[in-house]
């Protein structure tokens, strides 16, 4: 069974949650969270040896990237293209898009 949780999103509970899970996704800074808080959270996400994965959402931190865009498709790829290639590592098992992506 895999215990999957979005983090990342610089809330700062990743500390307390990480312990409990087997995956996470973390929020890759255009709709939450932030360069430094991806790092962190990838850091953290070793130091227990939780799967990570990328969760890259529309350009929407006011909403938390809930607003649904219409953003031409050339655009929209480069823009999740963008958004992963911090998390990019190693480690990088998947990608979750937001549900607004779908």
């Amino acid at each position: 069974m895999d215990i999957n949780c979005d983090l990342g999103e610089g809330i700062g509970n990743d500390l307390h949650i990480m312990p409990f899970i087997s995956s996470c996704n973390i929020a890759c800074g255009i709709h939450a969270g932030s360069l430094n808080t991806m790092k962190t959270t990838v850091l953290l996400a070793k130091k227990h040896n939780v799967k990570v994965g990328a969760h890259p959402s529309f350009p929407d931190r006011e909403n938390f990237g809930r607003k649904e865009m219409f953003i031409p498709k050339n655009i929209l790829r480069s823009q999740i293209i963008n958004q992963i290639h911090p998390v990019h590592n190693p480690i990088l098992l998947l990608i979750t898009p937001d549900f607004q992506l779908f």
